[in-house]
């Protein structure tokens, strides 16, 4: 049977941890999944994480009778020690899981968020909402996105992926927000760039987002709509039927508005069923990209140790990531 964890003592958030050490303390369960050795016996192998980042686990006893609850998105009580495996990296052996008494959980210790104040974020949403100066598309966005509206609610909270960038609650905000105010500035830039399409297409081009993931807990996974369709398409579908119920947005226009949420992944091996063909499209895929280029940057900063110089390789980048010599 697994020991019983004493209660937390303040210890280092993960990022801080130097290998070999013990850990001893509660951590959130992000991901879950229980295995077979070859002998049949069962063993757990999780991913854990506070804010400051992830690292894989494994509990190699894990009879069902005896451990306590683990659920993604739950904090856990565990004991065990931070190693450094030559192959897989830094994990996490546990050998020992409790549930956590409630004094015991630190959210702000747990739990991701923006780089900036919700509060400030908050702020440049409505700024840039009030600076559309076409009355149509106006309209809709406040429709879409109001403050006092459930879509534009669920819009401020939601997280913006299960895992690659932006994947806290108001990760969606932050990173509409930041692709919105990079196409503002592209637009003053490239003078051709219809400065209002393209900012409503930055702040409307993950809201499929909202039908396709859902937070339990702390825990960010796909929905039955988010596997079966897919954010693009229901991003696409949410804003169309807006458009065509309410028909004060002029048929080109909102064609060329859709496009933008069709083509934002940028190429059909990325999801878009289409290809950026318009200047608005473009700059909104490209600033898309490179929120979420910094985003995952960020998000492999918090994973690795500070005494190390490179990620490990990550998808997003097809690279690994370089913070800076380890002796500088």
């Amino acid at each position: 049977m697994p020991v019983a964890a004493p209660k937390t003592t303040h210890q280092p958030l993960l990022r801080n941890r130097a290998a070999d050490t013990p850990v001893d303390c509660v951590l959130l369960v992000r991901d879950l999944d229980r295995r077979q050795k070859r002998d049949s016996s069962p063993f757990l192998r999780m991913t854990l994480a506070d804010r400051s980042g992830t690292v894989p686990a494994v509990l190699w006893r894990a009879e069902a009778d005896d451990e306590p609850a683990v659920e993604p998105g739950a904090p856990i009580h565990l004991h065990g020690k931070l190693t450094e495996h030559p192959r897989y990296g830094r994990q996490i052996v546990v050998s020992g899981l409790a549930e956590p008494d409630s004094q015991d959980i630190d959210w702000t210790r747990l739990v991701d968020g923006p780089a900036r104040p919700t509060a400030e974020l908050l702020e440049d949403l409505d700024a840039l909402l009030g600076s559309i100066s076409d009355p149509g598309l106006a309209r809709l966005m406040h429709r879409l996105l109001g403050a006092d509206t459930p879509l534009g609610i669920a819009y401020r909270h939601a997280p913006a992926a299960k895992y690659n960038h932006h994947a806290y609650p108001h990760g969606l905000l932050e990173h509409s927000v930041q692709v919105a105010h990079l196409v503002s500035a592209g637009a003053a830039v490239f003078p051709s760039i219809e400065r209002d399409l393209a900012l409503c297409g930055a702040l409307l081009h993950d809201i499929g987002k909202l039908d396709a993931y859902a937070s339990v807990g702390a825990s960010i996974d796909l929905t039955d709509p988010g596997r079966l369709e897919g954010e693009i398409p229901l991003g696409y579908y949410r804003v169309r039927r807006e458009i065509e119920e309410h028909g004060d947005v002029p048929p080109e226009l909102a064609r060329r508005l859709l496009h933008i949420i069709l083509a934002h992944h940028g190429c059909l091996e990325h999801g878009s069923p289409v290809m950026p063909s318009t200047r608005e499209a473009a700059v909104v895929h490209a600033m898309d990209k490179l929120s979420g280029t910094m985003g995952a940057f960020d998000r492999l900063e918090k994973e690795t140790a500070r005494e190390e110089s490179w990620s490990r390789f990550d998808r997003v980048l097809e690279a690994a990531a370089f913070f800076g010599s380890s002796d500088a």
